[in-house]
């Protein structure tokens, strides 16, 4: 069965992640930029790979409706990136996270996920405020939410023992 799309863009397609994307998500979790910005999840094999996608973006999309979606090129069915919603334990709000793998960033397709995800947020999901957050140094990340309408609101601590990161939010 062929995934369905959740969100489809001038270039590009989200859709829910599945097991068949192991591979993808085993390289996109290992990029250094993920490592630097993001954190070791612990995925090392196809198998972890396939555990983080069940545990992770399968998981929200059974309890919330959204999650994080493959993103992907509608020409050729490319996988570039990972970009969507989620609700942790640790934030009131919704937020958006996006990752992309190096051949396919400086290219729009971040700005553009994104773009379409505060959109699907708004005008589907009926979400009122989406916020996001990046390490102190992520400056690329930090710089595209404002692009996209999102504004710094403040520092946070996720935990007790974390290291501090920015806040940015949107309301609709």
């Amino acid at each position: 069965m062929q995934p369905v799309a959740i969100i489809e863009t001038e270039r590009l397609i989200l859709r829910e992640l599945e097991a068949a994307d192991a591979a993808f998500i085993l390289e996109l979790l290992n990029d250094p930029a993920w490592l630097r910005y993001i954190g070791d999840k612990g995925v090392r094999t196809l198998d972890d790979a396939r555990d983080y996608i069940r545990n992770g973006p399968a998981d929200m999309y059974a309890r919330y409706g959204f999650g994080l979606y493959r993103v992907e090129t509608k020409d050729d069915g490319t996988p570039v990136g990972i970009c969507g919603l989620l609700k942790r334990d640790t934030l009131p709000d919704v937020d958006i996270g996006f990752a992309f793998l190096p051949a396919f960033r400086a290219q729009g397709y971040a700005r553009e996920s994104v773009v379409a995800t505060l959109v699907h947020a708004r005008n589907v999901l009926k979400i009122e405020r989406v916020i996001a957050i990046t390490s102190i140094d992520n400056d690329d990340s930090g710089k595209l939410l404002e692009k996209v309408g999102m504004h710094f609101e403040r520092m946070l601590q996720l935990s007790d023992h974390g290291e501090e990161v920015k806040l940015f939010a949107v309301d609709f």
